[in-house]
């Protein structure tokens, strides 16, 4: 590999590119989701994705810059391009801050400023507010900053639409609610990488058992917000089963881990819960491009007299 494609890489490492790829795709889902029918023009959703992704991507390189000393010393983040010396700070800094910048330009010139203001918002909640400050003084860090994390749909709602809506505030709920038994899934799985690193995970701070109570609290409550699309007329009957099936499975697995011996699990449930989130959107869209949806919304929305 050339010197050239290596920085490369190191450069798109600080992005977090499959962070970003769940983030943009949530976004392109709050998006469509955003039109009754048809598609937005595709223009506005190009500009509105890459506005989006580099401010995603900028947030992501800040916390590496931040937490590049926990980095060298837990075994997942080890290897990244800070704690291996292969980039400066002032290289990341630059990087993240032209970013943004460009981000910030294009969401204001190409988009609106409710959506630049709420994906800066975002930006700051995650980059600054949770990563170093919440992340380093509560266990209750992805819970509070989770709200960061759970932007994404909203400003591919308002890219589009340039007000905000209750259904927008819908798919945050979703996010907002699957993130804390998604993370603290994989804190199991690194309870002893948080521990040498001091990080109040609440796995560190309260134990596994303890943990694992609130993983599955959080699972039912998620199952529970992700009927409302259904209930509000958002959505129909296939988006319905298939939530319930994914909701199902996410808490059959969640309950295994208070019982099972396999030190993997945790691990497993992690990489279910992106899968999860993934193909709950994806049925959320699939579901309002079909016909049933239509006629759904029809009678739902259907005068009572």
């Amino acid at each position: 590999m050339s010197q050239q494609s290596s920085k490369f890489h190191q450069y798109l490492e600080l992005t977090k590119p499959k962070v970003v790829l769940l983030i943009v795709f949530t976004a392109f889902v709050g998006m469509l989701l955003s039109v009754d029918e048809g598609i937005p023009p595709l223009m506005t959703m190009l500009y509105g994705l890459i506005g989006i992704g580099f401010a995603a991507s900028s947030a992501a390189a800040i916390n590496h810059w931040a937490d590049q000393k926990i980095d060298a010393i837990m075994l997942r983040t080890q290897h990244r391009p800070l704690p291996q010396g292969d980039l400066s700070s002032w290289n990341v800094i630059i990087f993240a801050f032209t970013l943004c910048a460009i981000s910030m330009a294009i969401l204001v010139w190409k988009i609106n400023v409710l959506t630049a203001v709420l994906t800066f918002f975002s930006l700051v909640g995650y980059a600054f507010i949770y990563t170093f400050y919440l992340k380093r003084v509560t266990p209750q860090n992805i819970v509070i900053g989770g709200a960061a994390g759970a932007a994404p749909p909203v400003l591919g709602w308002t890219a589009i639409t340039g007000n905000l809506t209750g259904d927008a505030l819908l798919l945050f709920a979703i996010i907002y609610t699957w993130t804390p038994p998604h993370f603290w899934a994989l804190a199991i799985h690194r309870v002893e990488d948080y521990a040498k690193a001091k990080i109040p995970m609440l796995p560190v701070t309260h134990g596994i058992k303890h943990t694992l109570l609130h993983i599955i609290l959080y699972t039912i409550l998620l199952i529970i917000v992700t009927i409302m699309p259904y209930l509000v007329g958002m959505s129909g009957w296939v988006y319905l089963i298939g939530a319930l099936i994914l909701g199902a499975r996410f808490l059959q697995l969640t309950l295994q881990m208070r019982t099972s011996k396999d030190p993997m699990l945790p691990w497993k449930v992690f990489k279910y819960s992106i899968w999860y989130l993934m193909i709950l959107f994806a049925l959320l869209l699939i579901d309002h491009y079909l016909p049933l949806h239509t006629l759904n919304q029809k009678v739902f929305h259907a005068p009572l007299l």
